[in-house]
C-alpha cells in the first residue's frame, strides 16, 4: 500500500504514477473519498468535543440542581447526529480502504517509461556460453528420453501438469539443493514457508484484485495456496518491530508454487512452461529504507552468478513502467535463452518492492525501544 500521506501531499505524483503505468484506475474517486474521509473526521471530532462540554454542562447544573433541559436535548442531537456521521463516515471507509489498497507502487526514478515489454531495456547479456539453436524442443527431448510424462498427467490432473520421470527427478532436486547451497554461501536463512496463507497474510503482500486469476482459494476456508513463497516470508514478520541492528534479514524460501494462470490461456500450451504447480528457489530480503536500493542490487548480482554458474546463455532485463508489476517499485527480469524456441523468455525476476507490502503487514523496525518506528522495506 502507497502512503496515504501522498493523496493529501502530492496527488499529482499518484497521477503521473498511473500514466506512466498505463494502468486504468479511479483516481478521481479515491481523491474525492479521502477529502470526505477527512472532513467527516473533522466533524465527528468536532460533535465529541461539543458533546463532552454539554456532558460537563448537564453535570455541573445537575449539582446546582439546575434544570438541564435545554443540554439534554442538545445532547441527544448531537448523539444522533454522531450516529450519522459515524454511519456515512463507515461507508466511505470501506471504499476507501477498497481503493487505497489497490493504487499500485510508486516507480523508482530509475525505471524507464514505455507502453509495453517492448520496452524493456537489456542492462546486461551473458553471451559468451554457446546460444544454439535446436530442431527439437524440451517436450520432444524430454519425451524421447522417458523424463516427462505430459498425457498421463492431463488424465489425471489436466492440462498444464506434469510427471517428472527418473533422471529428470533428480537433475529439479539437485538444482534445488544447489540453489539453497548456492545462497547460504552469501548468508541466507533457510525458508520453507506453510503452502497456505489466510487473507490477512497473502493481501499483504499482492492486490487481491490481479491476482484472482492467478492463486487458489481452499473452498470454504480462509485460506489461498501460495503462488511463492514470496508471499509467507513478507507476512512471516506481520505486526512486528524488528531490531535494526538485526538488519538485512535474507532468506532463500523453497516451496511448491500453485497458479491457475488463467490469463494465459492459449499460451505456452506445449511442454512444461506455464504450469499449475512447481517448486521455486526464492531470494527475500528485508533491509531499513536507506539501504534498500543496493540490497536489491546485491539479490541480483547473487542470481547473475548463480545462473553463470549454471552456463546458461542469459540477459539482465530492466522492466520499463508500463510492464512493471503493481506491486513493485523497480523489477529486473532475468530471460534465458531457449534454443528449441529461438528466444528469451522469463526464468527469474528481481523486485523491490520499499514499503508497499510493509506498509500493509505493519512490519517496522527501530534500534532503540523509545525511538520512532519506521517501516522497512
Amino acid at each position: 500500500m502507497i502512503d496515504p500521506k501522498i493523496l493529501k501531499d502530492n496527488p499529482q505524483l499518484i497521477v503521473d504514477m498511473l500514466s506512466k503505468r498505463k494502468v486504468e484506475y479511479p483516481v478521481s474517486e479515491l481523491f474525492d473519498l479521502d477529502k470526505k474521509r477527512r472532513e467527516l473526521i473533522i466533524e465527528t471530532q468536532n460533535l465529541r468535543h461539543r458533546k463532552n462540554t454539554l456532558s460537563q454542562s448537564i453535570a455541573a447544573k445537575k449539582k446546582n440542581r439546575e434544570t438541564a433541559d435545554k443540554e439534554l436535548e442538545e445532547m441527544k442531537n448531537v448523539s444522533e447526529l454522531m450516529q450519522d456521521l459515524e454511519n456515512k463516515r463507515s461507508i466511505v471507509e470501506r471504499r476507501y480502504s477498497d481503493l487505497i489498497y489497490s493504487v499500485p507502487n510508486i516507480l523508482d526514478e530509475s525505471v524507464p517509461i514505455g507502453d509495453s515489454e517492448e520496452d524493456n531495456i537489456v542492462i546486461r547479456s551473458y553471451d559468451d556460453q554457446i546460444k544454439s539453436s535446436s530442431k527439437i524442443d524440451h517436450v520432444d527431448l524430454a519425451n524421447s528420453l522417458q523424463l516427462i510424462d505430459l498425457e498421463r498427467a492431463a488424465k489425471i490432473s489436466g492440462s498444464r501438469f506434469y510427471f517428472l520421470r527418473n533422471e529428470l527427478v533428480r537433475m529439479n532436486q539437485a538444482l534445488i539443493n544447489y540453489a539453497l547451497d548456492f545462497l547460504i554461501g552469501y548468508g541466507y536463512e533457510l525458508i520453507q514457508p506453510p503452502f497456505m496463507l489466510k487473507n490477512d497474510a497473502i493481501k499483504g503482500s499482492i492486490i487481491m484484485d490481479d491476482f484472482e486469476d492467478v492463486i487458489y482459494k481452499i473452498e470454504n476456508e480462509d485460506l489461498y495456496m501460495i503462488g511463492t513463497s514470496e508471499h509467507a516470508m513478507a507476512s512471516m514478520h506481520m505486526d512486528e518491530i524488528l531490531d535494526s541492528k538485526k538488519l538485512p534479514l535474507r532468506y532463500a524460501g523453497i516451496s511448491p508454487c500453485f497458479r491457475k494462470e488463467a490469463g494465459a490461456h492459449g499460451k505456452d500450451m506445449k511442454g512444461i512452461f506455464r504450469v499449475h504447480q512447481f517448486e521455486k528457489v526464492e531470494q527475500f530480503a528485508i533491509s531499513e529504507s536507506e539501504n534498500s536500493s543496493s540490497e536489491h542490487e546485491r539479490m541480483l548480482n547473487i542470481a547473475e552468478r548463480f545462473y553463470q554458474n549454471l552456463g546458461i546463455p542469459f540477459r539482465v532485463v530492466l522492466l520499463c513502467s508500463a510492464d512493471t508489476g503493481k506491486v513493485s517499485a523497480k523489477t529486473y527480469d532475468l530471460e534465458a535463452w531457449m534454443p528449441g524456441q529461438k528466444k528469451y523468455r522469463e526464468i527469474g525476476s528481481c523486485s523491490n518492492c520499499i514499503d508497499f507490502q510493509s506498509r500493509r503487514l505493519s512490519i517496522r523496525h527501530r534500534q532503540k525501544t523509545n525511538e520512532e518506528t519506521q517501516l522497512v522495506h
